[in-house]
């Protein structure tokens, strides 16, 4: 059985969805409508409250694109083009190949939609490999900020907000004539959740092609090769486990993936820049909002759970009201 300790914790900050088990943040998260599955893998809305002079220093790794407004907060990031600033914004990030640093001082309200592999390609021509560990305004991927940022109500709720986000995309799908993502780039992302450890040979022979062409068409939809996405879906859902945001009962699976411990050593410091230990040690408030965000994407994508039931990492109700009052 892997061990794993309990995660340290940011107490400066109270997110307003409550925490984990653990006491980690989570935010209000959920599965796109069913009309907008095919393009959108996860909308959320994060509201957190912390002092104003409060500076939180974190980062985000994520494996899909994402449109993410910041409606407060002042946030910094180091991306592929450098550091960044911004305050209220709305922006486009591309997956990442490895741990972003980012930042925010004082509190901070973020929401966002997740795209799914292959979406912005069918929707908008766009190949994600231009994209990787970068953010730039959506502008650049043809989108409205001005027309986006007059709809988001400061006063509205997440789910106000996330049907603002949602029916964004809606539109933009609509004028694409509802073009779908090649139906190979969904296979191989249920590849990357289900098995990261599969040959990738062997899968482009079960889909009928050859070797080159998945290779091709992962990297336009993906941004990397497939061998790197695999990689990088193992040490996500490694992270989850040891911030206390995934299925418990996958925990030996997980620790299968990797020959040995230091094998996972050497693939969490090239990829998070810290071993495992500090990975746990450290407060990562938005990391884990990332990971939570994801796990409960890909639980609900295997199965493994119905959309919007109870996920294995959330306080029972009993431990919700023990916590409250005490």
């Amino acid at each position: 059985m892997l061990k794993r300790s309990r995660p340290g914790v940011d107490r400066a900050i109270e997110p307003s969805h409550g925490v984990t088990r653990d006491g980690q943040p989570l935010s209000y998260n959920r599965s796109p409508s069913p009309d907008m599955a095919p393009w959108i893998a996860r909308l959320y809305a994060t509201v957190v409250d912390a002092p104003d002079d409060h500076q939180l220093q974190c980062s985000l790794f994520n494996d899909t694109a994402v449109i993410r407004v910041q409606l407060k907060g002042d946030w910094s990031a180091e991306t592929a083009d450098g550091p960044m600033q911004h305050l209220r914004k709305a922006l486009f990030f591309g997956p990442q190949n490895r741990r972003m640093p980012v930042g925010v001082r004082g509190g901070f309200i973020s929401i966002g939609i997740s795209l799914r592999p292959g979406a912005c390609f069918a929707l908008k021509g766009a190949r994600l490999e231009h994209f990787i560990d970068r953010l730039v305004p959506i502008t650049e991927v043809g989108m409205s900020e001005t027309s986006m940022m007059s709809r988001l109500d400061d006063g509205a709720s997440p789910e106000d907000w996330l049907q603002v986000l949602e029916n964004t995309i809606r539109v933009h799908a609509d004028r694409a004539d509802r073009k779908l993502p090649d139906p190979i780039t969904s296979r191989f992302e249920a590849l990357s959740f289900a098995n990261p450890s599969a040959s990738i040979s062997e899968f482009a022979k079960e889909c009928g092609i050859d070797q080159r062409r998945l290779e091709r068409l992962v990297r336009r939809d993906f941004g990397m090769p497939p061998k790197q996405v695999l990689r990088r879906a193992r040490a996500l859902d490694m992270a989850s486990h040891l911030r206390g945001v995934a299925d418990h009962d996958e925990a030996n699976e997980l620790a299968l993936r990797y020959y040995d411990q230091s094998h996972l050593i050497r693939e969490f410091i090239e990829l998070f820049g810290m071993s495992p230990s500090q990975f746990v040690e450290t407060p990562q408030p938005i990391l884990t909002l990332a990971l939570e965000s994801r796990q409960a994407r890909r639980l609900e994508a295997m199965s493994r759970i119905a959309p919007g039931a109870p996920r294995p990492w959330e306080m029972s109700e009993l431990s919700l009201i023990n916590r409250i009052a005490s």
